[in-house]
């Protein structure tokens, strides 16, 4: 997608894409398919993953793709959401394009009321429900579908024009408004997670401003650091590794945003080496440096 770039490639061949933020402008885009769509706004024609979140709303037309490797029908009223990390296979691009579609890709500091919450408890967010483990889709009533519509209409509009007063602020609202629509929909899933992923998880939360390894996580738990990446891996699709470096990149820009504290403090308080160090990890996850995110952030 346009607004996406290459992080990086897991060990077994899957690209993962970030999302690609720009100077002034909210972590969020909308994209509308249709059956005449050209290729540049489609999603990638291979197996990919990626560290944003996307909701697809299909108003016409019918098809399937595959996350992790299970395949979702596509029919008109439906939503569809993709989590991070989640594997979409390579026929998407093909049946989305076979669909009259709104994409809506987003980070989670696009909504306020995510924006500071840890990655390890997104899960278990109501605004969420969608994106929970055993979720994924559902079906907006006919009655409904209009509103959908000018939500999404009205999302782009705003998004097209960020020079507008206002601008962010009603683009965040209109995402908002979406997420508690399709939070609505969610099916009741019971949520029952691993205990050891409950207590790697809460192991994170209580050491990742201290500069620990995934190896320091494990040895603290009695097992070793395969294993627990295993697990980890086998019940999010993200390795121990990389939770640890999410709520890091979490604070990080927690951090940034609300306050002043120079860019040696932020490094100390969430567990990276130095300034330095903070800068490189920055800037390979998100394409820019903190400095220049964090004035995008005042600006927006």
């Amino acid at each position: 997608m346009s607004t996406s770039a290459l992080r990086t490639v897991r060990s077994d061949g899957t690209p993962v894409y970030r999302y690609d933020q720009r100077a002034g402008r909210p972590p969020m885009s909308v994209f509308r398919f249709d059956l005449a769509s050209h290729g540049s706004d489609l999603p990638p024609s291979h197996r990919h993953a990626h560290d944003f979140l996307v909701l697809v709303h299909v108003e016409e037309g019918e098809g399937e793709f595959h996350v992790d490797g299970v395949a979702r029908e596509l029919r008109a009223g439906g939503v569809q959401a993709v989590s991070q990390g989640e594997v979409i296979g390579p026929a998407a691009p093909a049946h989305i394009a076979r669909c009259r579609a709104w994409s809506l890709a987003f980070l989670p500091d696009a909504v306020p009321a995510l924006a500071s919450v840890s990655p390890l408890m997104r899960a278990h967010h109501p605004l969420l429900a969608l994106f929970a483990p055993g979720a994924g889709q559902a079906v907006v009533p006919e009655t409904e579908r209009d509103r959908w519509t000018r939500w999404l209409t009205d999302l782009d509009d705003e998004l097209a024009h960020p020079e507008r007063l206002g601008a962010g602020e009603a683009a965040a609202g209109l995402l908002t408004s979406v997420l508690v629509a399709a939070a609505r929909l969610a099916p009741a899933v019971p949520s029952v997670p691993d205990p050891l992923v409950a207590r790697v998880f809460e192991e994170i939360e209580a050491t990742f401003r201290e500069p620990v390894s995934a190896a320091d996580v494990a040895r603290a738990l009695g097992y070793t650091p395969g294993h627990l990446t295993t697990l980890v891996r086998r019940s999010t699709g993200r390795p121990l590794l990389e939770w640890i470096t999410e709520r890091r990149m979490t604070e990080v820009r927690r951090l940034l945003r609300e306050t002043d504290l120079p860019l040696a403090l932020v490094a100390a308080r969430t567990g990276l080496r130095d300034a330095s160090y903070l800068v490189r990890r920055f800037r390979s996850r998100y394409g820019t440096t903190p400095e220049a995110w964090r004035r995008s952030q005042r600006s927006a």
